[in-house]
C-alpha cells in the first residue's frame, strides 16, 4: 500500500474538480431556483411525451449509434448539415470530454479564457494537457484575441472559445471570430461551446456553422440542458466538418445514449412552439432584470444568454445565503474565475419579480 501512489498519473493530483448547482433543498417555503440555468417553462410536451412512451421499453437496449437523433438535427439544422457531421453524448460536458480524449496527449497545450466553464481545465488536466488561461479583459469581459495568438505554440492543440460565454453572458462578435479564425494555424482544434446560442441576438452573433461549412477546424458543442428543458437526461451533441466527425466518432462508445434521452431529444427537436416560447420569456426577463438591476444600483453585465453576472452588494457567499433565506437559489462564481460575482439565472415572471423584491431587501455593507 506504500507504493500505490506510484500507479497514478502525476497530473491526477488532487485538484479543484467541478461542482455542479445545488439541488433545490426540501421546504415548505417557496424556493425559486435561479442557479443553474435551467428551462423556467421545464421541458417540451413534445419531449415529454416521447419520453413517457420510451419509458415502456427500458428493458430493451437502446439504439446502438445515434443515428436516429443525427437525422433529426440535420432537419433541424435545415439540411445545411449531414448526419455524418453530428456527433452525440450524455450532456455537453460529455462531449468535451470526448473531444479532448481524441485529440490530447499529455503534454499538449489547451488555450481558455476564464472566467468560463470549468470542465475546459478540469477535463484538461484528466489528459495531461498544460493549462494556458488568457482571461478575458477587464472590464467588460471581451476575449483577448491577441494575447490567445501569442500564447500559441508548437504544442497547442485545443483552443475553448464560448458564445454566449457562461458565467458572464457576453459573446464573440462576427468580425472578432473572422479576424481569430483567420489566424488560427491549420493543426489546431477550436472547440466552440454554443449551448445558449437560441438565446443570443445581437445583430452581430454568429454560431460555428458558417465556419464549419468553410471547412474550418472547428467543433461546435450544443446541449439540450438549456433551451429544451431536457437537463435532467444529460444529452448534448456536437457539430464539424466530416473529416473531423469521422474520425472523433472512432472513440464513441456503442449504446451510449439511453432510449429515453434519444426520444425525448428527437420530440423536443419538433416542438418549435416551445422553443419560441422558452426564448421569448428569457428575453422578456432579461429586460425586466436589467431594468431593476439598474434602478437598484446593482452592477450587471449585458447578457446574450439566460442568465446575467453582477457585482453583489455583499460578498458572494453573505450574499448567496442571504437571497437563500428569501426563498431565492443563485451561484457564486468564484470557481468558474469570477471571484466575488454572483451568477443569476432569468426565471419566471413571478421568480423574476420575487427575486428583485428580495434585492431590495438587501443592504450593502
Amino acid at each position: 500500500m506504500e507504493n500505490i501512489a506510484s500507479i497514478f498519473k502525476s497530473h491526477l493530483e488532487p485538484k479543484e474538480v467541478y461542482k455542479g448547482g445545488k439541488n433545490l433543498p426540501s421546504s415548505s417555503k417557496k424556493i425559486y431556483k435561479l442557479s443553474s440555468n435551467e428551462n423556467p417553462l421545464g421541458a417540451s410536451p413534445k419531449a415529454v411525451s416521447a419520453l413517457k412512451l420510451a419509458a415502456e421499453t427500458i428493458d430493451i437496449y437502446p439504439d446502438q449509434t445515434d443515428i436516429r437523433l443525427r437525422e433529426a438535427l440535420v432537419q433541424d439544422f435545415n439540411n445545411e448539415l449531414t448526419v455524418n457531421q453530428f456527433i452525440c453524448g450524455n450532456s455537453g460536458s460529455e462531449i468535451i470530454d470526448m473531444l479532448l480524449r481524441a485529440f490530447i496527449n499529455e503534454g499538449d497545450e489547451v488555450i481558455y479564457s476564464n472566467p468560463c466553464f470549468l470542465p475546459y481545465s478540469v477535463f484538461s488536466r484528466w489528459y495531461g494537457a498544460k493549462q494556458i488561461d488568457i482571461p478575458l479583459t477587464n472590464p467588460n469581459y471581451d476575449l483577448d484575441v491577441e494575447g490567445i495568438l501569442a500564447a500559441i505554440t508548437n504544442k497547442t492543440k485545443v483552443i475553448f472559445l464560448t458564445s454566449p460565454n457562461n458565467p458572464t453572458g457576453t459573446y464573440i462578435p462576427k468580425t472578432v471570430l473572422d479576424e481569430f479564425l483567420n489566424h488560427i494555424p491549420k493543426n489546431i482544434i477550436v472547440v466552440f461551446d454554443e449551448v445558449y446560442r437560441h438565446f443570443a441576438d445581437a445583430k452581430d452573433y454568429i454560431t460555428a456553422l458558417p465556419y464549419v461549412k468553410k471547412g474550418h477546424n472547428i467543433i461546435a458543442i450544443n446541449s439540450f440542458s438549456k433551451t429544451y428543458g431536457l437537463a435532467g437526461q444529460r444529452i448534448g451533441y456536437c457539430y464539424t466538418t466530416t473529416i473531423l466527425a469521422n474520425y472523433i466518432r472512432q472513440i464513441q462508445k456503442p449504446f451510449l445514449l439511453p432510449s429515453t434521452s434519444i426520444e425525448a431529444a428527437i420530440g423536443a427537436l419538433k416542438d418549435q412552439i416551445f422553443i419560441n416560447k422558452t426564448v421569448e420569456l428569457v428575453k422578456e426577463g432579461r429586460h425586466f432584470l436589467a431594468e431593476s438591476f439598474t434602478s437598484l444600483g446593482i452592477r450587471f453585465w449585458p447578457t446574450q444568454g439566460n442568465f446575467f453576472i453582477i457585482d453583489p452588494p455583499l460578498t458572494e457567499m453573505k450574499f448567496t445565503d442571504r437571497l437563500m433565506k428569501e426563498g431565492i437559489m443563485v451561484r457564486p462564481v468564484s470557481q468558474f474565475g469570477a471571484p466575488g460575482k454572483v451568477r443569476i439565472t432569468i426565471g419566471t415572471q413571478e421568480a423574476n419579480k420575487a427575486l428583485i423584491e428580495a434585492l431590495k431587501k438587501i443592504k450593502p455593507e
